[in-house]
């Protein structure tokens, strides 16, 4: 089965070109990817020498709304299944869909906080005066509000949140330690150099934070598009997503 698996993997890199020699791929991909995807891509140079890829990496409800308006896109990989049903039917190959990672939600602080804040109902406290989120088109964002509106104090954080427009915001405002913490994912704060962990969510406080992924109908390139989605899940593109914190969904 491996065997035939490798057979059809290289079938589909051998098509990717279409017969046109080199082209290029715009994947839309939701910020938190950033260094998972921009490594897998340098991997997959030697698979398909003849394939660009081109990435756009930000909040998966702006990418969202660029494909709705029309954005020359060939891949989507969202943060979150709200954005990429919003596309289905309409703007997705709804056959390629392919639920891809899983991550996780944690409260982060400045590398060297005294603040003393220790879980997410000490955001609730006057232990903290400003907390980074991401905005209500963020997948980060609504999960953090989902966990608060779960700790039934939503309402005390909206009037001290600093909001962003992705998660990499978020994790920049607290890096830079202008904020008392932050809700990011595990694996942006594990990327991170100047803040720590202080817990991961409530366990049944948010949906979970599954990444979806769909070739686009507009795509000019499919089978290329294709062959790049597959080539997420081989071993090598695997280990990437693991060593930086994602679950891969087998």
């Amino acid at each position: 089965m491996k065997f035939i698996g490798l057979i059809a993997l290289c079938a589909s890199l051998l098509f990717a070109s279409d017969g046109k020699g080199k082209l290029s791929l715009n994947v839309f991909a939701a910020a938190s990817l950033t260094e998972a995807l921009s490594e897998i891509a340098t991997l997959y140079k030697t698979a398909a020498p003849d394939v660009t890829i081109s990435f756009n990496f930000d909040s998966s409800g702006k990418l969202q709304t660029q494909i709705e308006n029309g954005a020359e896109a060939d891949l989507f990989l969202s943060a979150g299944q709200k954005q990429m049903d919003a596309l289905t039917g309409k703007f997705t190959n709804d056959a390629t869909r392919k639920d891809l990672l899983v991550n996780k939600v944690v409260l982060i602080v400045p590398q060297n906080s005294k603040k003393g804040i220790s879980s997410f109902n000490d955001v609730l406290t006057n232990k903290v005066a400003i907390v980074a989120i991401g905005n209500s088109s963020v997948p980060v964002g609504q999960y953090s509000e989902e966990i608060f509106t779960f700790l039934k104090g939503w309402e005390i954080v909206s009037k001290k949140a600093s909001l962003g427009s992705n998660v990499k915001e978020v994790l920049s405002q607290v890096e830079s330690a202008s904020v008392d913490c932050g809700v990011v994912y595990a694996t942006d704060a594990a990327t991170a150099k100047n803040v720590k962990v202080v817990t991961f969510a409530p366990e049944g406080s948010h949906k979970p934070v599954v990444y979806p992924a769909a070739v686009l109908k507009g795509s000019k390139n499919p089978t290329a598009a294709q062959a790049f989605l597959d080539f997420l899940s081989s071993p090598k593109a695997v280990a990437v997503f693991e060593k930086i914190g994602f679950t891969v969904v087998k």
